[in-house]
Formats: structure tokens, sequence, C-alpha cells
């Protein structure tokens, strides 16, 4: 086991042995009597108060699932930049009959603006955060100040000084004892709770190699409409900026990479790899590769080698393979199965009946919400696999090996000085509309 692990585990000893008790794997605390002064739920009835902040494709599904929750949840307020993505997700949170008698959000609890989160998370027990993640530390950072249980949607951050400030709230939250789920929603799948736990306990034995994926054949593109300002433009084409998104290795391969990380009970020490903009050239698709190939190298020597590209028409695949001293997993999928060298099973999972992670995930949060319990801490690992994945930008872009200390501490700082739609990001384009795109042996690591 890595001293990253075994400080981990041992800090996580200390603070069981401080605030609860260990039962079953799962952290149970109950809350002592001054909770309501942290703004856990103290409502008269057993209603659960849900603010939403960001009104995309993953925050209405968040909002629904919470309202699909056995708890008595209602949505309270909604919050995001642009008024036409939050009336379209107030539609939606209204389309089921059956829900909507849990959604009340008058106008004057509708939000839109740069700002319109610090008014929503005031009015709610739990909050949502699902707006593109370059704004997550900030929103973080505001709801655990308000001492909100939180959802947050992955990745955390965008570049290392985002995460450090998840990192710094994550730990108030922990002193706070607020319930943090991050939306890494395998840590909530049944078929991955089973095989890692079976990994865990030695199944394969020691894990000496891996390869994870997330190739596939892009998303979403919203071109520059006329009279859009340089910062609404790049607002809703967010997914090809690195403020707002990253880069793909981050916004969308950080889920195979965080099971890298969840399998080997640690973080890589050192990355390096290779990547580019290949097939996905034209200006609209803003700065970020369409490629990235990454070795990840943990403190044992495990090599994990991590592969993510958007390329229309070719092969695709979405999961990950370890190997071990003593077997080998070849795919998560709803039939993952752990085989020993000669290819018999050593344990196999019939997927059949498995709920959605993706509900699972809020059934969890709200049922330990609504029991006063202290049961969730996802902040410091998502934090944690978002550095991973920006490790792994950092050495695509740069060419270099990167070092997990330097990629921590690096203060290249991507976020925009000013946030008004008048005001300039950082990056702009030149007089062609093309964006300056990294060069690796030229672009600076860290």
């Amino acid at each position: 086991m890595s001293n990253e692990s075994n400080r981990r585990d041992a800090g996580r000893r200390e603070f069981l042995k401080q605030s609860g008790l260990l039962t079953g794997g799962a952290l149970l605390t109950t809350l002592p009597s001054f909770a309501s002064s942290y703004g856990f739920n103290n409502s008269a009835d057993d209603t659960i108060k849900v603010a939403l902040i960001g009104c995309g494709g993953r925050g209405k599904g968040a909002a629904l699932q919470a309202l699909k929750s056995k708890q008595n949840v209602k949505i309270v307020a909604i919050a995001d930049a642009f008024r036409d993505r939050l009336d379209d997700a107030y539609k939606t949170l209204n389309q089921n009959p059956e829900l909507a008698k849990r959604v009340d959000i008058p106008e004057e609890r509708k939000f839109v603006g740069f700002d319109a989160y610090q008014k929503a998370i005031p009015l709610a027990d739990v909050v949502i955060l699902a707006t593109p993640p370059g704004f997550r530390p900030m929103m973080f950072e505001e709801a655990v100040k308000q001492n909100k249980h939180i959802f947050m949607e992955k990745p955390v951050a965008t570049d290392a000084p985002g995460v450090r400030r998840v990192l710094a709230a994550a730990e108030e939250a922990k002193k706070k004892k607020l319930n943090v789920v991050v939306g890494l929603q395998r840590h909530y799948q049944p078929n991955y709770r089973e095989m890692v736990k079976r990994i865990h306990d030695g199944a394969l034995g020691d894990i000496i190699g891996g390869s994870v994926y997330w190739v596939s054949g892009g998303v979403w593109v919203n071109p520059r409409k006329p009279n859009q300002t340089e910062m609404e433009h790049q607002m809703r084409n967010w997914y090809y900026f690195n403020w707002l998104c990253g880069d793909h290795i981050n916004e969308q391969h950080i889920h195979n990479i965080d099971v890298a990380n969840w399998v080997k009970r640690g973080y890589p020490v050192s990355a390096q790899g290779t990547g580019g903009r290949q097939v996905r050239t034209g200006k609209e698709y803003g700065e970020i590769f369409d490629h990235h190939i990454v070795d990840y190298v943990y403190e044992d020597g495990t090599l994990i080698n991590s592969q993510c590209r958007h390329y229309e028409g070719t092969f695709s695949k979405v999961d990950e393979a370890f190997l071990g001293t003593k077997g080998r997993v070849d795919s998560f999928g709803r039939q993952s199965i752990l085989k020993d060298h000669k290819g018999g099973s050593i344990y196999t999972h019939n997927g059949k009946g498995d709920g959605d992670p993706y509900q699972i995930e809020h059934d969890e949060l709200f049922a330990a919400i609504a029991k006063n319990e202290y049961k969730f801490w996802d902040a410091e690992n998502g934090a944690k696999s978002t550095l991973t994945a920006l490790m792994g930008r950092m050495a695509t872009y740069s060419g270099k090996v990167v070092k997990w200390d330097e990629a921590l501490n690096s203060n290249i700082n991507l976020f925009p000085e000013k946030l008004a739609w008048d005001a300039n990001p950082k990056l702009l384009p030149n007089a062609d509309g093309f964006y300056p795109i990294a060069v690796p042996g030229k672009t600076v690591a860290v």
C-alpha cells in the first residue's frame, strides 16, 4: 500500500474514532443536538429543501433524482447564469405531475446571473452544484460556509488552484459533518462496488497494471452566434474551454481515471503522455485536444494506461481493465468477471436488477440527511481524482513528465479576472476566430 494510502487510512481511522462508528464499512454518525446550527434539515416537518444551481442536462437529471428519492424532498430555489436554461429546467421539473407537487419555485426564488448561486444557497438544506466545473470551487466553498449538505457533479475544478480550494473546503465540511456526494457515480454502482470490494480483499492479488478508457465520438457543439460577447460564447460552448471544462480528459474521462485510483487505493505520483488535435480541428472546438494517451505511475511502480479521444466513426470503449498477480478483470460491464490467469471465474457479477447509480447516489445521500447521519465525505477523493485528470492534461499539453506535487502546487490559474458578460476570459481568439492551442515541448506544464 502506498504512503498516500497509509496517510489517508490513518486519517480516516482517527476521524472515525473522534466522530462516529464504522458499521458495515460506512460511516454512521448521528448528528449532535446542535446540528441545526450547522444548517441541517430542521424544518417543522420532515421536508428537505433543495436548491438547484446549474440548469443544464446534468442539473436537471440530478434534481429529478433528488425528487425521486424516498425522502420528502422539495426543490425551493433554482439558479443559472442564463434565463433560458433556468426556464427549461423549471419546465422539465414540472413535467411529471407527481414530482411537480414537490417543486415549489415561485418567481422570486428563480435567480439568474453570475451571482445567482449566492442567492439560492441560503434558502436550502441541500444544494445541487451542476454548473460547468470551473465554477465548482467557489460554489462549493460558499455552500460549506453556509453549512449545507451538498451534491456536486464531477469534476470539481479545472486547474490546481481550484483543486486546492476544494480540498480546503472539504476539510471544513468534515469538521461540520456536512454530507458531500460527488457525481463519480461508479462508487454507487452495484457491480463496481462488488468488484472493487473483492479486488481490495485480495481476489486478484496485488494490482500490477491496468488500462482505463473513454474513447468515443464526442459531444455537442454550440457554435458562435451573432452579437454574442466572448464571455457568452465561451459560456454557451463551455465544453471546449479549459477554464470552464478542463478538457475532456477531466470532464469525461475522470470517471475511468477515478476507478483506477479507487482500485489502487491511492493516487499516481507521476504522469507522462501525448495528445493533440488530429480530427477535431475547427474553431468551434475552442482550445481542447481531441485525444490524450497518458501513463500514470503509482507509488509502488504500477503503471495504468489512460486513453480518451473524440473521433467520430471509430471504435468506442468506456471501461476499465486491471491485471493482478492472481488474476485480472477485463471489463466492469454489467456482466463483470474476475478471472484467474487460466481464464477461470473467481467472481461473476450478474447486473440484473442492479439499480441506477445516478439514482442510488441521491437515494443514499437524502436517506442519510433524513436520519441526521453523517455518512459521505466524497469531496476529498473528488478533488484528488480531478487533480489526477488535470495532471494528465498537464503532461499531454507540455510533453513533460509531471509529478503529483508539481501538479498540486501549480499556480496556473485559468479563471477570469472578472465575471461579467462584457468582460473577457483570459483566452481569446485571433482575427480568424481560432484559439491558441497547447504545443507539446513549448507549453509550460505546471
